[in-house]
Formats: C-alpha cells, sequence, structure tokens
C-alpha cells in the first residue's frame, strides 16, 4: 500500500484533490473549476490534478475519487450524477487508462461518511450514518471502516424514500425531480426548507436567515424550523430502526444550523422502536472537506 493517498471530490463546479500522508493528515490541496458538460476536459482535468500532486510531492499515490451519483453494478457505467456529462460514461475505466493505476470510485455522500468514520466525529463507531443536507438530501453508510455500498449501488439513499407519517400539515405531497411525490428530500434540503418557510410565511429567506431571526425570537422563522425539526427526526429515526447506528453525522449546509443538534434527539426519540434513544447525532469533524478526505480514504 502507498503511504501517500490522493483524494478527488468531482464536484459541479469544482474539482478539489487532497493528498493525505499514513497519518491521515493533509499534505497538499487544490481545487480547479469544473468543465462545464465537458466529459474529456473532467477527465483530462481530475488526471492533471494528480499528476501536479504526485509532481509537488515527488511521490505516486492511491486515487479515491467521490462522484456525485454512482457506477452501476451492471456495466460500470455512471448512474444518478447531478452532472449529467459522467451518465452513461465510464468514468473510472477511463480515468485507469489516463493515470495507469487502478482507482477507486464512491458517492460523495459515502465519501463524506467514511472520512467522518475514518478520522472524525464518527471515529471508533462500529456504524455511522454520514448524511447531507444540502441542495439535494443523501448519505452514506460505513460499518467497520468499510463503506456500504449494496446490491444496487444506493446503499444510503434515504432521500428518495417517502417522508415517514406524513401529516396534515405536510399535505399535499410536494413532487419531486424523480417522477414521486413526498419523497424526504422535497421536505429536508435546503431549498425544501426555503420553500417552506415562503409558503407559510410569504418570506424568501435562506435557512441561515431563517436561523438567525428565529434565534432573535421571530415566531414564523422558529415555527419554520421547528416543523423542519420534526420531519427530519421522522425521516432520522426510520433509519435508526433499521440501521441502528452508533453515529449520525450530519453533513451540508443545513448541517450548520446548530440547534439541530440540540433538538433532534427529542425529534428522533419517540419514533424509534426502542425503550431509549442512544445514537449520537453530531456535526462533522472535518466539514466542507470530508468529502474530498473520505475519497483519499477509499484506499485504506
Amino acid at each position: 500500500m502507498n503511504t501517500l493517498r490522493i483524494g478527488i471530490d468531482l464536484g459541479g463546479t469544482k474539482i478539489e484533490v487532497i493528498a493525505l500522508g499514513p497519518d491521515g493528515n493533509e499534505r497538499l490541496r487544490r481545487r480547479v473549476a469544473t468543465p462545464q458538460g465537458d466529459y474529456a476536459g473532467t477527465l483530462n482535468a481530475v488526471a492533471g490534478l494528480v499528476v501536479a500532486v504526485e509532481s509537488e510531492l515527488g511521490e505516486r499515490g492511491t486515487v479515491g475519487v467521490g462522484i456525485p451519483g454512482a457506477e452501476s453494478p451492471a456495466g460500470g457505467l455512471i448512474k444518478n450524477a447531478n452532472s449529467t456529462c459522467l451518465i452513461g460514461q465510464p468514468l473510472r475505466t477511463d480515468l485507469e487508462a489516463l493515470l495507469q493505476r487502478g482507482v477507486r470510485l464512491a458517492n460523495d455522500a459515502n465519501c463524506f461518511a467514511l472520512s467522518e468514520a475514518s478520522d472524525g466525529a464518527g471515529r471508533q463507531a462500529e456504524v455511522v450514518f454520514g448524511v447531507i443536507l444540502g441542495t439535494g438530501v443523501g448519505g452514506g453508510i460505513v460499518v467497520r471502516g468499510h463503506v456500504l455500498s449494496g446490491a444496487n449501488a444506493i446503499a444510503g439513499e434515504w432521500g428518495h424514500n417517502p417522508l415517514p407519517l406524513p401529516g396534515p400539515g405536510d399535505l399535499p405531497l410536494p413532487r419531486c425531480y424523480c417522477g414521486r411525490s413526498g419523497c424526504i428530500e422535497t421536505y429536508l434540503s435546503g431549498p425544501a426548507l426555503v420553500r417552506d418557510h415562503a409558503l407559510h410565511a410569504a418570506d424568501n429567506l435562506s435557512p441561515a436567515e431563517i436561523d438567525a431571526r428565529a434565534a432573535g425570537g421571530d415566531a414564523a422563522c422558529e415555527a419554520t424550523l421547528q416543523r423542519y425539526e420534526a420531519r427530519l427526526g421522522r425521516a432520522l429515526a426510520g433509519i435508526v430502526n433499521v440501521l441502528d447506528p452508533q453515529v449520525i453525522v450530519l453533513g451540508g449546509g443545513l448541517s450548520n444550523l446548530g440547534r439541530l443538534y440540540r433538538n433532534l434527539p427529542a425529534s428522533c426519540g419517540p419514533h424509534v422502536f426502542s425503550d431509549i434513544f442512544r445514537t449520537q447525532i453530531v456535526p462533522p469533524a472535518h466539514g466542507d472537506s470530508s468529502g474530498v478526505r473520505g475519497a483519499a480514504w477509499l484506499w485504506d
């Protein structure tokens, strides 16, 4: 095993690379803009970052790549990617040909979960569920230090399950881009929180503004966040009832709402099929760096 681990976070707007030493410490980090809609350009950008890192550090490393999608078990082509130029492409095979070595791919939420399970907020936990609450809602599962991909390469994709126990205040079920209605993502993403507040308060505010105004005593903003916490609590309880993780780590933009860590245990607990709720719900230790770090850890 090489001592240098190189991780790539292949995002829709930027491609970030990190190099980790054998102790997990960061040795170098770079980022470039993602060539929009250009698959060949994206391949060359990723390969160029790897070559630049190895040239600067004077070492050859392993390469792991986190992507906003998944590699199909059927033929190795990319599916479910919001960077649409990747869909249907043999990304791993093409990168291996360019870099002349094996490359490991994983969903970006899986990389986030792996980072936090390896040396972050879920360190030493047997089962970690990593949650992305951002533009979309995703998740990743790590068991004893290993990412679960699943038979269909969708393990952890809780965002496209139905919101549990919808009440009158959750109706009508919002339409999701996936073609169904009432998906967890349509209630718990950042845009969903903004839409919900606008619907009830006729005020277009960002999540951070809603949080700040609620802290200042704004009743409408407080009500919006209470609705959000109740929905998130029910949704996470469904995960706990199936997976029963020791730690749930929240990531994405909404993980910056500090009140979630105080309030979610009370929102989850009543819906968990147990007389006690011990799962820890915590912020990420590595923040926005977790995805790219987790890509590097794919070779651990």
